[in-house]
């Protein structure tokens, strides 16, 4: 090392250009760069041409000097009051959390209320002999004795007697005061012993509980704190930013690892609480969308330690498209109780306005338009596919305007409920259920072309549009009310050998032109591919409803295409989230909505109410009466068969007799008909079941479910006065 050193220094002493100056006196001189060698001819003109081209290529920044500073350049407000006080389903989700919590508390300690009690007795005399201990040293200023004894070790005589004669007067009065206590105490104890025993023995338990209590181990109380079950952990930031690190996504990862600004992620409020759950808003790092986020939902909730249905992140429509809205509830979406439907019980409907039809991952409610939409509905079976087209139907079924078409062609009766408001009502997929379903069809098919007509010779001031408006639909005379077409797996019509091609065609024809013209066409199917959903229908889709699908074909059939790479995957359901869909359509983006649970006993209370409503407005027609398509005569009448088997001498039967006569009447109709199923398909016609007195096959008077033949006259003479009407 040393040679080196020494040759570096002899290297630049023999330097030519070396200096040696006195630093304290001299600076070194700017050095000079060395002069450019230039061509030998080159003329002087020629050296300014290559300095405006250097200055041509020389870099400049982007970015103008007089653009502000970063900063704050928005600033935005905190509510004033909470979101939970805001909204229904918070303010709900938290009062019941609190109340909850205090009932627990007082069930906790109520039930323990007299161990408490003989654990204080217990422990009455170490708070006696402490309460003693600790008067004593009061009395006596002991706290001040370790004073005393410093000043008399450092021999501080002045400072001693002040302290002394400090604690002479702090004894005199302490002393004094017990002494009253003593006196006064045991007077007032002695007066109680004669006068009041029972408040004497209130007292005296009052303060053994008080001894007790005084007297309980400072590490072991008593009395502690009710052990609230708890059943999840509180959402906060690091929490959030470790589920995120660890869902697999590389920018993420990269993100927080790094730290500092973190690539733009940062968090843009407060974790706050939002219904039944917390909500987290940050934005992403920079090229990281929340479609990014929603394809890792289950790593997500593995990190945040919740179940799946518990994490729900999507986009916010009204930032930018890197802003996240992280929602955990504390439960599962499957596992909260829905709230009621809003028009259960009461309440009318106008197609044309929104209306609630079930809740989002808050319980907030959500609510949809049918009008001047077409409707597809796609789920794998048993996920509530079924029980939502019957909810959509149900909600049509309350605007008394509406005429009803449902086609069951599982052929199970979901519709069942609705038949008293149906014009056009079928369940099956037998020949004649579709033949049915065709001539019904067939109506609608005129029934466009009727309209179409009507719209158009309308004068433009009342029809600006050119389609049906809430005005024109209140227009009896017009016609143009609105009708909303129901087909539940609708592919079992589609590939019928013989009718689907003409079936298919109407219904795109109601797909498409149908909305502007008042008719909503709904579709419903569990296997949704091209066959089941033809182009024409999922094409012009304008509400789409998936819930559960098995792959990602399905689920573009449903969403439509593009849905799935863009993070919005039915495939993400597990069979336990029944009537938990995606719903596009309504609004800008799709979003995860729970319908209302409407059961059919439910289902049946609803269209009572919606029928005595079409009465009062004069909408009862069809199916709802006994009328059948032109071209769909049944080959049968129900109600004429039954006056045959029920002679005129016999005034109330059995419904079981009424079954076992038309089963002999018409075999292939009415074979295995029971009670029930006579009792089911009189109730559209206006004929409900009764108490009728009868003798059974063992000679014995029993009670059982009949009908009196004069309501079988009765709803024949209201059926045929209606179609001699028409």
């Amino acid at each position: 090392m040393s040679d080196i050193h020494v040759t570096d220094q002899s290297e630049e002493l023999e330097r030519p250009d070396a200096e040696v100056f006195d630093i304290t006196t001299k600076r070194p001189a700017e050095p000079v760069p060395a002069p450019a060698e230039a061509p030998a001819a080159s003329p002087p003109t020629k050296v300014e041409d290559d300095d405006d081209e250097e200055e041509a290529h020389r870099l400049r920044p982007v970015d103008s000097p007089d653009l502000p500073a970063p900063g704050i350049t928005t600033y935005k407000r905190k509510p004033i009051l909470p979101s939970w006080l805001l909204s229904k389903p918070g303010f709900v989700s938290t009062t019941q959390r609190a109340v909850s919590n205090a009932f627990y508390a007082t069930a906790f300690h109520g039930i323990r209320t007299p161990w408490y009690a003989l654990q204080l007795g217990m422990n009455a005399p170490r708070g006696v002999a402490r309460l003693v201990r600790e008067t004593n040293r009061w009395m006596w200023d002991a706290e001040a004795a370790p004073l005393r004894a410093y000043e008399v070790f450092h021999e501080n005589t002045n400072e001693y007697l002040k302290l002394t004669r400090q604690r002479d007067s702090r004894v005199r009065l302490r002393v004094f005061v017990t002494t009253v206590a003593l006196v006064f105490g045991s007077a007032i104890a002695l007066t109680l012993y004669v006068m009041a025993p029972g408040w004497l023995t209130v007292l005296a338990s009052a303060a053994v509980l008080m001894c007790g209590f005084w007297g309980a181990p400072q590490d072991q109380p008593v009395i502690g704190p009710a052990v609230l079950k708890t059943e999840l952990q509180k959402l906060t930031g690091p929490i959030v930013l470790r589920a995120l690190d660890n869902i697999g996504n590389v920018k993420l990862s990269a993100a927080i690892k790094k730290g500092g600004d973190m690539n733009g992620m940062h968090f843009t409020s407060e974790i706050t609480r939002d219904g039944p759950g917390y909500r987290a808003d940050l934005d992403l790092p920079w090229g990281v969308t929340p479609e990014d986020i929603m394809e890792a939902r289950k790593p997500l909730a593995s990190g945040l330690r919740r179940k799946v249905g518990c994490v729900w992140p999507s986009a916010d429509p009204t930032e930018h498209e890197g802003r996240l809205i992280l929602w955990v509830g504390d439960k599962p979406m499957n596992e909260t109780t829905k709230p009621e439907w809003p028009l259960l019980k009461s309440g009318s409907v106008d197609l044309f306005k929104p209306v609630v039809f079930g809740n989002d991952q808050r319980m907030s409610d959500v609510t949809v338009t049918l009008m001047f939409a077409s409707v597809v509905v796609g789920s794998i079976p048993r996920m509530g596919k079924t029980f939502l087209m019957r909810l959509f139907l149900l909600i049509a079924a309350l605007d008394p305007r509406a005429e009803l078409y449902a086609f069951d062609f599982k052929g199970t009766g979901d519709f069942g409920a609705l038949e008293p408001v149906c014009h056009r009502y079928r369940a099956g997929e037998e020949d004649e259920d579709i033949l049915y379903t065709l001539h019904a069809l067939r109506e609608l098919k005129e029934e466009l072309r009727r309209r179409a007509k009507v719209i158009k010779s309308l004068p433009r001031s009342r029809c600006p549009e050119s389609k049906v408006t809430p005005e024109l639909a209140s227009d009896k005379a017009l016609g143009l009310h609105p009708i909303v077409v129901g087909l539940d797996e609708c592919q079992k019509a589609f590939e019928h050998s013989e009718h689907g091609v003409e079936i298919e065609d109407i219904c795109t024809d109601i797909a498409k032109r149908g909305p502007a013209l008042g008719i909503v066409g709904m579709f419903g199917t569990q296997r949704p591919d091209a066959k089941s959903l033809p182009p024409g229908i999922s094409a012009n889709a304008v509400l789409r409803f998936c819930l559960k699908v098995m792959g990602h074909t399905a689920n573009d059939m449903v969403l439509g295409t593009g849905a799935y790479k863009a993070g919005y995957r039915a495939t993400m359901f597990s069979r336990a989230d029944r009537g938990i869909c995606w719903m596009a359509g309504e609004g800008d983006d799709p979003r995860i909505v729970a319908s209302a649970f409407v059961d059919a006993l439910k289902a049946e209370q609803v269209v009572m109410r919606a029928r005595k409503v079409r009465e009062e407005y004069g909408n009862v027609t069809g199916h709802a009466i006994g009328q059948e398509p032109e071209s769909g005569e049944a080959a049968f009448d129900l109600l004429a068969d039954i006056l045959k088997v029920v002679p005129a001498d016999e005034d109330k039967v059995w419904n079981e007799k009424v079954a076992a006569r038309l089963a002999t009447l018409r075999p292939e109709v009415y074979g295995g008909w029971k009670a029930e199923t006579v009792t089911s398909n009189l109730k559209p016609h206006g004929v409900s079941a009764q108490d009728v007195w009868g003798t059974s096959d063992k000679g014995k008077g029993t009670t059982r479910r009949g009908i009196a033949r004069a309501d079988i006259t009765k709803a024949i003479t209201f059926r045929d006065g209606n179609r001699s009407t028409d």
